[in-house]
């Protein structure tokens, strides 16, 4: 029977960076088995930012910056969607100076600050024993750092673009492969009536796997992805030829929000950037739009091919989990408290080759994971290559890793 009369330590849990269907059932997988276990678990709110800005006096109000985690609370949320304890980008060591929380304002005063210090002191006031910071490369980059510093920490993977090194899979990918074929396959009717091209632009800033998985389920006749600079008139041969085939006259093309034409750059909303020093990307389906558009006369008896534009964005990030996204994610948190019950830290949990395991946190820093395009990626017919899945795990791109 599980010890519940002896407080065995206090466990950490945050969400950051963006939020992704999944996160919920982590939370609830963590916080049940923990307490079960003997440990407190206390939620931080907002990320990093909450663990950075609260105030280090018993007096205070602290409530909009953590909170202690029961049962009830993470039943209600754990079936849900998003996180309830609330996300952010906020990068502890790169905060600039009009963001300095206003206690801090006499110690922190250059332009940008690294709060590292006053994070360190927060998890101690908190009596935090071990954090589980679950999220992509940049709030697991974070997680890296704080165990160079000498916390504590078993991170887990999330984010929809599945590009966290170590792991095939990430919290969040599989409900947003799942959604982007839905949505692709409700937009074919209209495509079909008025015989268009349909192109949609789907999340993945350095990694195509958000647009490959969907087109090697047959939502897509083509795709093009970061890791492949793309030619414009091979793609509207392309779509041209696929259109012409199909007997409702219209075909569709996923587009990464980190493709580049061959010789371009990266399109964004903007240039102003977040605290991980990425500018919002978008645009990119737009573009290649409207250059399918102005190019499909060339292959098209000199009759121009209209073209429905759809950006994905958060359609794919909203709602309730899949069933992958829910059962993931479960066994994430008790892998995670298998851990720290064994008293191991320093680890990411992940998923590799259809098996469970864990690896050194400090493969979230040393390593990028993309598309392997000689493996995976036809560069003459722009779409995922079908051959060779014997042995392969389930989303069949894994992390590349020995």
């Amino acid at each position: 029977m599980a010890n519940v009369r002896k407080k065995k330590g206090v466990i950490g849990i945050l969400t950051g960076g963006g939020d992704v269907p999944g996160l919920n059932p982590a939370i609830r997988a963590v916080t049940i088995r923990a307490i079960r276990e003997g440990y407190e678990v206390i939620g931080i709110r907002r990320g990093w930012a909450g663990i950075s800005e609260m105030v280090r006096d018993k007096k205070a109000d602290n409530s909009q910056y953590y909170q202690v985690l029961t049962e009830k609370i993470v039943n209600k949320a754990g079936r849900t969607g998003g996180t309830f304890l609330h996300t952010s980008r906020t990068n502890p060591t790169r905060i600039p100076k009009n963001k300095v929380p206003p206690h801090l304002t006499d110690t922190y005063k250059d332009e940008v600050n690294d709060l590292t210090p006053e994070v360190i002191k927060n998890i101690d006031f908190l009596g935090i024993d071990f954090m589980i910071p679950i999220g992509g490369d940049d709030t697991l980059s974070y997680a890296v750092r704080l165990y160079q510093e000498g916390l504590k920490v078993v991170a887990i993977p999330k984010t929809m673009d599945n590009d966290v090194p170590g792991t095939d899979y990430c919290i969040g990918f599989s409900t947003c492969v799942t959604r982007t074929i839905q949505i692709t396959n409700s937009l074919r009717t209209t495509a079909g009536s008025h015989e268009r091209f349909l192109a949609m632009e789907v999340f993945g800033r350095y990694a195509g796997y958000t647009a490959m998985l969907p087109t090697m389920a047959g939502a897509a006749n083509r795709c093009v992805i970061p890791e492949y600079e793309f030619d414009i008139e091979k793609l509207t041969q392309l779509m041209v030829d696929d259109r012409y085939k199909n007997p409702s006259k219209y075909s569709v093309v996923l587009i990464s929000e980190g493709a580049m034409f061959k010789g371009g750059q990266m399109v964004f909303e903007s240039q102003v950037k977040d605290a991980y020093g990425h500018a919002k990307l978008g645009g990119i389906g737009d573009l290649v739009s409207a250059k399918l558009k102005e190019c499909s006369p060339k292959f098209n008896n000199n009759k121009p091919i209209n073209v429905i534009n759809q950006k994905l964005g958060y359609l794919v990030r909203g709602g309730d989990p899949d069933a992958i996204d829910s059962v993931a994610p479960m066994a994430y948190g008790n892998l995670a408290l298998d851990l720290i019950l064994h008293r191991i830290h320093g680890r990411l949990v992940v998923l590799r080759n259809g098996r469970y395991d864990n690896m050194p946190i400090d493969v979230i820093t040393g390593s990028k994971k993309f598309v392997d395009i000689e493996k995976h990626y036809n560069v003459d017919r722009l779409r995922p290559y079908y051959k060779s899945f014997e042995m392969k795990p389930l989303f069949i791109m894994t992390s590349e890793m020995e």
